[in-house]
Formats: C-alpha cells, structure tokens, sequence
C-alpha cells in the first residue's frame, strides 16, 4: 500500500522532464502538503526543487521504482489553485516549460535555500527533559543544534506529541526582517508570585513588576517600555530572569516608499469620466468579466476612474491589480494610489531590493494589502478574490515579456479576468492597433474620453521643418524656434520637457538636403545601415544594397547615417543656455536604486528648469509647471524596420506632447522632423487618433500585417554562422512541409542584430490568419529541437505575437 502520491514538476528546464512525476507522500508530511506547496525530491542522483501540482491515492508507477519525497518547503502553499491552473495555460500559449511558467509566479527571494526551524508551542515543562534546556532564552531553535547534540530521538517524539513544530525558514538575501520587542507572561500567578519575593531594596524592580500586574500578556517595544515605566535594560533583565517576561523577535515589513503621502478625496467627474465610470461599475457589481478599452487623450482623467473603480472593488471586499509600463511610472501612480487607499496599497518592480520584493509579495499573499500597483510581473499578484484589473497605457510593448515565458501581461489579465469573473480595464490615449481594432468589433467595450478633465485646451503643436533649418545653415540639433520657445520659458521660470526618442539600436541613412531614407525595394520599411559589412540591410525580407555615395533621389552628397545621443545633446544645450539647470534622464543616469524618484522629486521640486530624457518621460508626468515641450527628433523611431514603426511613432509623439498645459498654464509643442509630411507626424499634431488609426489600419492591411495577421517568430542561433544559417534553412523546409498553404513563411533572414553575445542569429517569420495546427506544429518543431539540434550547439526560440522583430 502506497498511500498518498503527489504529482510534482521538478526544476529542471528539460524537453524530457517537463511533465509531474509521481512522488509517495511520507506519513509525517501527509497532514501538511498541499497542491502548490515546494518540496525537495530526489531526482536523478541529486535532490531537487519540485512544485506540488496534484495529489492523489494512486500511480502506474511500480512500488519498488517510486521514491519519496525528501523534504517539505511550505506548510503553506506560496502558489494558489489558480496559479497552477494559470501555468498549465502558460505553458501551451507561450509555449514554454511548465516550471518556467511556474517560476515566473514567484519572487526571485523564494528561490534559495531552507533552514528548518523548531519552534516551541507548550510550555518548556511539556517537553522532554533532554529538550528543556534548548528552549530557556528563546522558543524558536534551528533544527542543526539537536543533530549535533545526538537528541533527534527525543525530538521526533516532541514533534509527534506536536509540543514541537518544524518551520521551514527561507536562507537567502530576502529574509524576513525582524525586530526585538519584550512579551509580558500573562501568567498572573507567577506576575504576582515573583512581586512577593522581590527584595524591598529593588524599587525600580517592584515599579516595573506593579506594571506588568496590569498589562499581562502585553508586546512591547523596549525602549517604550523603559520610557513607560520609567526603568532601564537591567532591571528589565532581571525580571526576565525570574521569568515575569520574555524577549521575542517581531516580524516587520520594509517600507520600499521613500515618502509620506497626503491623504486625497475622490474628485468630481465629467460627465464623461461618469458613463465610464458607470460601465465599469455594472460590471463589477454583476460580477461579469469583461474586457473595456478606456481611450481617453491625455489628461482626460483616466486614473481618477481606476481610482473610483477600485474604491468600489474594496468595498465589496475585493483586490485590484494595477500595471504601469515602466517603473519610472511606478513613484507617480503609487503616490496616486497611496494617497486614496493608504496602507492598503503594495508596489511591485524590478527596483525593489531582493527583500522588499519578498516583503511585498508576502503582504499580498498574507492579505495584507488590497491593491497592487506594479510593472508586467505584478499581474502575478497572488491574491484569491480580484475584483478589477487594470493596464494603464496598454498599448506599450514593456508589457511583453522578451524571454521565456514569453507572455503578455494583457493576455494574461484577460485569463485572470475570466477566472474571477472581473472586469479588465485597459486604458491608452493611443491605443494599439489589435485593441482597438477588437473594441471595434465589440470583442472589447470602447469607452471613451474626449475631452480634458479640467477642460483645459490641448496644447498647441508646431511642426519644424529640419530641412529649412539646414537650408539657413542652422546645423544645430536645436531649431530656431524650439531655442527662442527655450528662452522665453526661461525668463517665465516655466519648466521644459526636451525628448530625444533614442530607441533603436541601429541608424537609418537619410539625405540631409531631400530627407529621402533609404527604403527596401520589397517592404514599406526603411534599410538598416551595418556597419561590419558596409551594407544596408532589410530585416523583413533579406533584401540588402551597398551603401550609395550620393543620394538616388537628388544626387545630394549629403547623405548620412543619423543618430545622436542625450549626452551629445546635453552638452549642447550647457553651451546654448549656460544659466538653465539641466536634469537628464535615460538609461544612464537611472541604474541606481531610487534614482527614478529622486529626478522626478527634484524636478516637480523646481529645481531643474530643463528635463531631457528617453521615452520614460514621455508617458504619465503630471506638473503644472511644464509649459513646453521639445521632440529632438521625430524620425527616430520612424525610420527603424519595425512594421509598427508609424504607431510607435504616433504614440510618442501624442504622449509627449500631452505633458504639457495640463493645470491652468497654456502649453506648448515642438516637433523638429526631417520628415513633416509623412501620416505619423501629421496627425500627432492635432492628436486625433481615429484618423491615424483609418490610415495606418489601410496601410497594415495592403502589406499583410497585424490586426489583419497573426505573427510567429522563430529564432536560430549558433557560434557559427554557417551553422546557424543551415539549422535556419532547416526549420523553415520542416515548417513549409506540416503548414498549410494558408501561412505564409517569410525567410529565413539574419535578425536585425544579426551577431549577439557572440552567437550568429537567423530568423523566420510565420504570417496566418487561422491555422489550428500552428502551436501543435511548433510543439514538434521544439521537441525536434530539444531533442536532437540542442546536442549540436543550437538554440531556438518561438515568440507568438512578438512585439520586436
């Protein structure tokens, strides 16, 4: 008889493994485990981490071959039912390893070692003689101590008179933190007993014992305790000696917010925010899940919504989740959060420490806090009774994460959604192209905001024409007008907001006289310069031509790569302004911890007059004081060989812009392009997103792309180049012959980086509409690879759905 079996996924990322395999539950743990509780399981010659994901009364496996397991990790689960189910969905959608998706659930602080713990819960006098000692200054000793002292007999029968219990305690950077406080015994008999035996000469003694007669069982602080009573740590140990109390350890959270907030009040709605507001409502209230897009232009009061709608979910006694694209957003809209629900409000991301990660992921799991507000991973959140779900700024690409498991925090919001019943809540003034084009077809529910919330105008945008200034002989990154709109917020003391949209890893070549950029002859997307080869190069086709001398346009000779950075920017406005205080904010200048918080702080402050920055201040700042507005260069994301390239695009352009004017001060806005005729540029300027969206939909429709299309990426690499072109070629002839005529493959093509980390990279792209046998056909494809191309060197990677390509 075999008794309880569970089903465990073992931590090892293999193609043979990724399956639970079946472990006999020994007597001792039978009581404690639980579905999504870890454990330590022998596994080939070595113990290994495992999650428990079923457990039942029965297995094929034979008796003499099933093993059981080594050690149990939680008495409480640190995954719910709904995570394990969430996993196993993660898996076939993303097409990962089953503990990949797992793993993704936790804090990196609960993966690390164990420390066993015996904990006391009778009085010392219960316990056999041989364990009294050990328990005398305090009830928690680790379990090392009775092994050494050869006394693991006597212990195993205080465990099973359970006067004993094990804990099992997380070693690692993320422990729990602690405090030391003095517990008063709430035995009053022995209180007044030692009282009696006091000598008449230790006054402070009979004053501090007189105290605890009244507060018997009281936890305390010691240095309120001394300053209370008027006594000091010797006396306090003296009676602690004759046992009138104790000195325990109290768990603290840290505090990953740097400062206090004020305490705020729902504002009054437009009449808009209101029908929103009610939509919403319905919803939670009929506990219905459903999926809104709440396209709001920027400072319409889209937050004031989440805000009045997680009130509601709190008042049902339910949690809500929030996610902000990037952390530098985090401070803003945690501040936002905190100041309406207080205490009630946990943070999530990648800046926290190890131990507030830990920290923060317990208060949620312990149910201490009611509302998360974090980046893509805190849609993991592991509360039990989500009430809404919200994705400020949904159209962002941060939300998809880059590598294994590949998913995106909508999807995963929506699953989460249809789990609980709840409404997701996805908020943009720019949607994406899929959302928008689902809340079209009322797959979403369109909500929409038109107008400011406190009815100021947009503000005005100008459009400079950088070929003009080159005419005039300006070859300056900074037009005339965007210096003279500088100068007279400087006299103003009003602040400005200067965005160099540096994304990209690679230059585009543009003729400086005509503003022709070199495009492919096969794809509406511009050639990408390579430097190694001296070539340029089209990453969605494999098109390629060598570098012309002169424009094929207007034979100019001034052609060039473009490209510049916020330093070189930086130093040019300290030459142009030497009296304006700059602030720069990119990837640079933010890698230490708090430094988000701290330029934003110091420029809401006023204490910057210019903030030049990368696209984390292109989303989300909310000062009165901004009143202008600069875009360096608007070609910059234009030009890169991105399909999405004119949506991007638009997206920035319409969110930095939105950063100004928005209290009672006018604001204004600066767009320097070489290019001020293309659709992106153009209709950025008034903000209008329908006929962006018409426009751009056209233009994704003649080429094949997204909404119209679905998209996979399959990625080949190897150290050598031959190799990796070779198991490329292979892929596609292995994908061409199980796929329908349906899809369409295009490739195989060197990626974009075509070199990385030192291993040469090939890609394909797979283009279809419907194709039922897509994912069980990768799921071969990977298995071919796992199983026999992975001995040769070669790594394969699937993305469905991918943002970058």
């Amino acid at each position: 008889m075999i008794g309880l079996v569970a089903e465990i996924i073992v931590d090892v990322a293999a193609y043979p493994v990724d399956r639970p395999f079946d472990y006999v539950v020994p007597l001792p743990m039978v009581p404690l485990i639980e579905n999504g509780s870890r454990v330590k399981v022998p596994f080939g010659p070595r113990n290994v981490l495992g999650f428990v994901v079923n457990l039942k009364n029965h297995t094929e496996v034979p008796a003499d071959k099933i093993k059981p397991i080594s050690q149990l990790l939680d008495i409480e689960p640190v995954l719910t039912p709904e995570m394990l189910e969430l996993a196993k969905w993660l898996k076939n959608e993303t097409i990962c390893y089953e503990i990949d998706a797992l793993q993704v659930m936790l804090p990196s602080a609960l993966r690390a070692k164990y420390e066993k713990i015996i904990t006391l819960q009778n009085s010392i006098e219960q316990l056999p003689q041989p364990l009294q000692p050990f328990f005398i200054r305090s009830n928690k000793i680790n379990y090392k101590e009775f092994e050494k002292s050869g006394l693991l007999h006597e212990l195993k029968l205080a465990l099973n008179e359970k006067l004993v219990i094990i804990e099992y305690v997380v070693k690692q950077k993320g422990k729990v933190k602690e405090v030391r406080k003095v517990q008063v015994t709430d035995d009053l008999e022995k209180i007044n007993k030692i009282a009696n035996e006091l000598s008449n000469r230790a006054k402070k003694q009979k004053q501090l014992i007189e105290w605890m007669k009244e507060h018997p069982g009281e936890i305390m602080d010691p240095e309120t305790l001394y300053s209370e009573t008027n006594t000091s740590q010797q006396v306090l140990q003296a009676l602690i000696d004759q046992g009138a109390a104790k000195f325990i350890q109290e768990e603290i959270f840290r505090d990953p917010f740097s400062k206090e907030v004020e305490k705020t009040s729902f504002l009054n709605l437009t009449e808009e925010q209101a029908i929103a507001l009610h939509k919403i409502s319905n919803s939670i209230e009929q506990q219905q899940s459903e999926t809104f897009l709440l396209h709001g232009i920027t400072g319409s009061g889209k937050t004031e919504v989440y805000l009045q709608a997680i009130a509601q979910c709190l008042k049902k006694g339910k949690e809500a989740i929030v996610l902000v694209p990037e952390i530098s957003l985090t401070p803003q809209m945690t501040e936002r959060f905190r100041s309406r629900f207080g205490e009630l409000v946990a943070v999530m991301h990648s800046g926290l420490s190890v131990g507030e990660k830990y920290d923060e992921w317990r208060k949620v799991h312990q149910g201490k806090v009611k509302v998360v507000v974090g980046a893509r991973s805190a849609i993991f959140a592991p509360f039990e009774n989500v009430g809404i779900i919200i994705l400020d700024e949904e159209h962002e690409s941060t939300y998809k994460q880059e590598d294994t498991p590949r998913y995106h925090a909508r999807d995963v919001a929506i699953w989460r959604g249809n789990y609980h019943n709840c409404p997701i809540v996805l908020g943009s003034a720019t949607p994406s192209l899929e959302s928008f084009a689902r809340a079209k077809k009322n797959v979403y529910s369109l909500l929409t905001l038109q107008k400011r919330a406190l009815k100021q105008s947009l503000p005005t945008v100008q459009i400079v024409d950088m070929r003009d200034e080159l005419k005039k002989g300006n070859r300056s990154m900074f037009s005339q007008q965007l210096v003279q709109s500088i100068e007279t917020r400087l006299e103003k003391n009003e602040q400005i907001v200067l965005f160099l949209n540096r994304r990209g890893y690679s230059s585009f070549v543009l003729c400086r006289d005509c503003g022709t950029v070199l495009q492919c002859q096969n794809c509406d997307i511009s050639l990408t310069y390579h430097r190694s080869t001296e070539k340029c190069k089209c990453h969605y086709c494999g098109y390629e031509e060598r570098v012309p001398q002169t424009c094929p346009q207007c034979q100019s000779e001034h052609i060039r790569f473009f490209g510049t950075g916020t330093q070189k920017v930086e130093e040019e406005l300290a030459k142009l302004f030497p009296e304006a205080r700059v602030l720069r904010m990119d990837v640079d200048t933010t890698k230490t911890k708090g430094s988000h918080e701290q330029i934003l702080a110091s420029f809401g402050n006023g204490e910057a007059d210019i903030l030049l920055g990368t696209q984390m201040i292109a989303k989300g700042l909310d000062y009165p004081n901004i009143t202008l507005v600069g875009v360096l260069s608007a070609d910059t994301s234009l030009h890169l060989p991105d399909f999405r390239a004119a949506e991007k695009t638009f997206q920035l352009l319409t969110q930095v812009s939105g950063r100004a004017g928005r209290h009672e001060k006018p604001g204004e806005v600066v767009i320097q392009t070489y290019t001020p005729e293309h659709y992106a540029i153009e209709l950025s300027k008034a903000q209008h997103y329908e006929p962006f969206y018409e426009r751009e939909m056209l233009m994704r429709h003649q080429a094949g792309y997204p909404p119209y299309y679905y998209l996979a990426l399959i990625q080949i690499s190897h150290t050598d180049v031959m190799q990796a072109a070779e198991y490329a070629h292979k892929a596609v002839e292995w994908l061409r012959a199980k796929l329908s005529f349906n899809v369409s493959i295009i490739g195989p093509t060197a990626s974009g980086i075509s070199r990385l980390q030192n291993r040469y990279r090939y890609q394909c792209l797979i283009k279809y509409k419907i194709e039922p046998d897509l994912i069980p056909t990768l799921m071969q494809l990977i298995k071919l690879y796992r199983s026999d191309w992975i001995k040769k060197g070669i790594l394969l990677t699937v993305d469905l759905e991918p943002t970058m390509i």
